[in-house]
């Protein structure tokens, strides 16, 4: 395995860090601050919106550079937006600080997934990419945990502190270990080339299934203290340890959903996609049940983020000629899928349907996402099928055609 696979996966797990962590440490940040609980969430909400405005934006801007410097000096905007989280002296500064942060979050994930990916054999590109990711999931698993406990043993500053030296440690092994020869150049062209890969329609469809699976596991899980106690019966002081459960979930199905998608993306996802419309309906039928919760919550998130390293794998493979942007504007997605998600749980919520209603709402949105998937899977075959009866005609006005006769072969 290369060894900058790690330094970006460091970065990943800062960065996941700073997305979650800051849900434990609400009450804190806002007796601290002196704000009202609803006012202090908006430093999630105002996060997860500049991570979409970074993914496409700033990735935007950055097309023609070599891609290593890129993120170093996404790594360095980073830890300036957590150090002045940790200095923040009032509500809107610290406000400052997770915008900063949040910036370099897409822009990261969807140029690092690009250089991971080019760092190793064809074959195992959707792996290398799941190593990335494992940064991501291992945050969800351990560092909120203990992320939680130091900010409420040492007050909520000392994890970003925390969190800005482990951005620094990212950023000596982005800049030691990750190769500049393997990790590509900006396509010929720039930013008009970047733009043309959204001109493919399995880029969009690739998009529209990240917002649509992700976001029905996501629905399901920003709700799932309510359902824990409400429903299932859980004292409040066992919902951290189940969480952890859950991430467990996440790290298993991200390294094995990277690697099935290494031997075919579009099967992958089709059969995880219909696993994970299953396990929420399964969830939602009994989360009454202890057990059975107990073994939804880590199939939830095995099924859940299996599809992560599969999704971002598609839309590279067919914008494959110029993948950064469209890189970074799925990593945009995941986070649309997360705010679809969450908002619909929340209308089910206030519509008195009761907490497995966002389970539920989550296995409709799912469902969607592999209808959608099904329709790009059925495309994309019948495409191949008629690049194999011969060659097919190829002009200015057929860029859709361009984009999928460069596609990714799997293995």
């Amino acid at each position: 395995m290369p060894l900058g696979l790690i330094a970006l996966a460091l970065g990943g797990f800062g960065i996941g860090l700073t997305e979650f962590v800051i849900m434990g440490l609400l009450p804190e940040v806002a007796a601290d601050f002196q704000v009202s609980d609803a006012t202090a969430g908006w430093l999630i909400s105002g996060y997860a919106l500049a991570v979409v405005v970074g993914a496409f934006l700033l990735t935007a801007a950055v097309t023609r550079f070599e891609r290593k410097p890129v993120l170093a000096v996404l790594m360095v905007l980073f830890i300036a937006g957590n150090l002045v989280s940790a200095l923040a002296p009032d509500y809107w500064t610290m406000m400052a600080g997770r915008i900063i942060a949040a910036l370099a979050h897409g822009a990261f994930f969807g140029i690092g997934a690009v250089v991971a990916a080019g760092m190793v054999a064809p074959d195992k590109k959707a792996g290398a990419i799941a190593i990335m990711f494992t940064g991501l999931t291992a945050a969800n698993v351990l560092g909120v945990p203990f992320g939680t406990m130091l900010g409420q043993a040492a007050g909520w500053r000392s994890t970003f502190w925390a969190i800005t030296a482990i951005g620094v440690l990212a950023l000596g092994g982005i800049l030691t270990l990750v190769p500049r020869t393997g990790s590509g150049h900006a396509a010929p062209g720039g930013l008009r080339t970047e733009l043309r890969a959204f001109r493919s329609g399995q880029v969009w469809l690739s998009i529209l299934v990240t917002i649509l699976g992700y976001g029905g596991m996501f629905g399901a899980f920003t709700y799932i203290a309510f359902t824990l106690t409400e429903v299932t019966g859980f004292a409040a002081s066992t919902v951290p340890w189940l969480l952890i459960l859950f991430g467990v979930g996440l790290f298993i199905g991200n390294t094995l959903g990277g690697k099935a998608a290494d031997k075919n993306v579009d099967r992958t996802l089709l059969v995880v996609l219909a696993a994970l419309v299953v396990v929420l309906v399964a969830f939602a039928l009994t989360a009454g049940n202890q057990p059975m919760t107990i073994a939804s919550m880590v199939l939830l998130g095995g099924f859940g983020f299996a599809t992560v390293p599969g999704l971002q794998m598609r839309v590279m493979k067919y914008a494959n000629s110029a993948p950064t942007l469209a890189s970074g504007a799925n990593i945009g997605a995941f986070n649309v899928g997360n705010a679809l998600g969450a908002w619909m749980g929340g209308v089910t919520i206030t519509a008195g349907l009761g907490y497995t209603s966002p389970i539920w709402a989550g296995a409709g949105i799912t469902l969607l996402g592999l209808g959608v998937m099904a329709f790009a899977a059925a495309h994309a075959k019948r495409n191949d099928a008629g690049r194999t009866e011969g060659p097919r005609p190829t002009d200015a006005g057929t860029a859709d055609s361009q984009q999928d006769s460069t596609e990714l072969q799997p293995a």
